[in-house]
């Protein structure tokens, strides 16, 4: 059974002639290269798509992994509870690093 490409909105009786017409313009010795140079290229989209995939996941990785520290000045309590999303409003006990 033929697939029917909706998004072309195309049968299979359109992808047999379309396929009747590539053979018969590049001929039946030509078809196999095709079909390898098409596969390598799908193949290194592939590639390129992980590649991308993976480095987007790592720099989400560093992200989540980076430490706040406070800053000259900044109450220490400060950056614990943003990290906790508390409010450090009305402790007495904060400490200015």
């Amino acid at each position: 059974m033929i697939p029917n490409f909706g998004f072309l909105n195309l049968g299979g009786q359109e992808v047999f002639i379309i396929f009747l017409i590539i053979l018969i313009l590049f001929g039946a010795k030509k078809l196999p290269e095709l079909a390898r140079g098409l596969g390598r290229s799908v193949g290194e989209f592939k590639k390129a798509k992980e590649e991308f995939d993976r480095e987007l996941r790592t720099l989400e990785q560093q992200e989540s992994a980076r430490v706040e520290t406070p800053k000259p000045g900044q109450i220490a309590s400060d950056v614990e509870f943003k990290k906790s999303g508390t409010s450090t409003m009305g402790q007495a006990d904060r400490e200015v690093v």
